[in-house]
């Protein structure tokens, strides 16, 4: 049994909800540090399986498990974790995900030797099969030894790029996110984690960026996905909103914030426009394209293709023939998804 560590180096903050399966690997990475002592809250939010049960049994003093009385979602769970955290630097680290065992000791050695509050760090994506994909490529990320907050919005903008700087997983330094009262939007569902480090970085925070891979993000059967949908991107814009209104840009950073507000009302009118043709309203498909000419723009020729396919199966409409999953479904479900 390891003795408790009045301060450590790093509190890792693990919202956990269902996580039985994964858990223990978690826990275990982080217990794995090198070069640096941590402690592990694990915060479970009202799981129904044995994953409290599986925390609450571990013996080392180092892991602490909070249990919640009701289900906060994970910004929720995280932000109990961190009033709780004695570690001088914050991880956040998903119950299905892992860190190699050298990742904080590079990252905070990276921030100490930048004078940054903040670190960002490369990641390995690893599918259930095995194979893995580095996110970023290492010579990029040391081109760029600071994240700043342009860049940070840049790379945030709905449908611009398949892997931006939002995936990133940071390590905040606790006295920086204490003085200036931040903490996850509890309100958001998805885009939590781009809050929280759009605003440290609004603050004045100064981001370090290690280019080597130290956080590893599981694909697995049954992670939980979230389907971008309309009560997403509402709750994102509004939450963009109360962020402008918190904080001075400078003339970079609105530009950016500029075109990922863009962004969302063309993904806004894209995610209405495959609601109305997933309810085969014409009408209401073609109002949509004519009010918000830059979301057609924007999604191209295959939206034009299927919504003058979609005219002509409702204006000439086969006898006899069923309707296939197609149509009942011209577009499909968004593609934009996150791991819970």
């Amino acid at each position: 049994m390891s003795a408790p560590l009045s301060i450590p180096d790093v509190t890792f903050v693990v919202a956990a909800y269902n996580s039985a399966d994964t858990i223990m690997r978690a826990i275990e990475s982080a217990l794995s540090q090198e070069g640096v002592t941590v402690e592990v809250i694990v915060v479970d939010d009202c799981s129904t399986d044995a994953t409290p049960a599986l925390v609450a049994a571990i013996r080392d003093l180092r892991v602490r498990l909070i249990a919640l009385d009701r289900n906060r979602g994970p910004g929720g769970a995280r932000n109990a974790g961190i009033g709780a955290a004695r570690g001088k630097w914050i991880a956040v680290l998903d119950s299905d995900d892992t860190v190699r065992p050298d990742r904080l000791r590079r990252m905070i050695e990276r921030a100490d030797s930048a004078g940054a509050q903040i670190a960002v760090d490369n990641i390995d994506v690893v599918s259930l099969g095995g194979g893995s994909l580095r996110m970023f490529p290492e010579a990029q990320l040391a081109r760029m030894p600071q994240l700043t907050l342009p860049a940070f919005i840049g790379s945030n903008i709905l449908f611009r790029s398949e892997h931006n700087f939002g995936y990133m997983k940071p390590v905040f330094e606790r006295r920086f996110l204490e003085n200036h009262g931040l903490r996850f939007d509890e309100t958001l569902r998805i885009g939590e984690d781009y809050i929280l480090l759009a605003s440290a970085l609004a603050c004045g925070g100064r981001c370090a960026v290690e280019p080597s891979a130290g956080y590893i993000y599981h694909i697995r059967e049954g992670s939980i996905s979230r389907v971008l949908r309309l009560e997403h991107i509402d709750a994102m814009i509004a939450a963009d909103e109360a962020f402008l209104q918190r904080f001075a840009l400078d003339a970079q950073a609105q530009e950016m914030q500029r075109k990922r507000m863009r962004g969302f009302r063309q993904a806004r009118s894209f995610l209405v426009l495959v609601d109305q043709l997933k309810k085969r309203s014409l009408a209401g498909a073609f109002k949509t394209a004519l009010a918000d000419p830059l979301a057609l723009r924007h999604l191209g020729m295959p939206i034009a293709a299927r919504l003058r396919r979609l005219a002509a199966r409702l204006l000439h409409p086969p006898s006899h023939a069923p309707m296939t999953a197609v149509e009942r479904s011209p577009l499909g479900d968004d593609p934009h998804t996150s791991k819970g």
